[in-house]
């Protein structure tokens, strides 16, 4: 089960805003994770903060040099605009930084095997007036607040909505939530339709509680 208590919905909501951010991007999660690190050890500092962003944009800056290849720059890019954009007003929060980046991080491995990732829509968060704001009209409900709310167990059965078909692959939508999966149906993709209402059962989870497989049972 998702641990979730410690954010604000706004700052939940900012954590998925950049975790989409940086996969659709095709940003390396590890380039995340060490600019994470290097925030920990200044979370306790007056400044912290704005330490975090000082050391991105040494990261562009130096990008060439340090990189470990090519597209290493424009990992560090990515990661610089999606922090300015989302995370300038929590600079003086050196440790709600720390959380949301976290779980940004956690949910750039989900969202990475949350196939069709071009069908999962950036939540609507402001960044102006005194603090972020999430728009009403923010069109899906998040996946990690739906996989919070459900302890998903192993061979549990659950509802699901077959959204596309690709050869012997198949894309299933739980819960009716942007939660989406796409595996390899050889015996049953011919059979089915999209937009069919069908039975799956859950085959492995990931260490979040989140779902890493699950096979068609009808």
């Amino acid at each position: 089960m998702l641990m979730t208590e410690s954010l604000t919905e706004t700052q939940w909501q900012i954590a998925h805003a950049i975790a989409l951010t940086l996969v659709k991007e095709e940003t390396d999660v590890n380039e995340l994770g060490k600019a994470i690190a290097y925030l920990r050890t200044s979370v306790n500092q007056p400044d912290g903060g704005a330490k975090f962003f000082k050391y991105l944009k040494t990261l562009v800056s130096n990008g060439q040099q340090i990189g470990h290849s090519g597209k290493t720059t424009n990992y560090y890019r990515s990661i610089e605009r999606a922090c300015n954009q989302y995370l300038q007003r929590e600079q003086t929060h050196a440790q709600t930084m720390l959380q949301i980046l976290g779980w940004a991080a956690r949910l750039m491995r989900y969202y990475k095997d949350a196939s069709p990732i071009e069908q999962i829509t950036l939540p609507l968060v402001s960044t102006g007036g005194e603090q972020p704001q999430v728009r009403k009209d923010s069109a899906r409900q998040p996946v990690a607040q739906v996989t919070s709310s459900h302890d998903f167990v192993v061979g549990q059965i659950l509802e699901a909505t077959v959204t596309a078909i690709k050869g012997n692959k198949v894309t299933y939508e739980i819960l009716g939530t942007t939660i989406k999966l796409s595996e390899k149906e050889p015996k049953k993709a011919k059979f089915l339709s999209e937009g069919q209402k069908v039975k799956v059962e859950i085959l492995d989870l990931k260490e979040d509680g989140s779902i890493r497989k699950l096979r068609g049972t009808d």
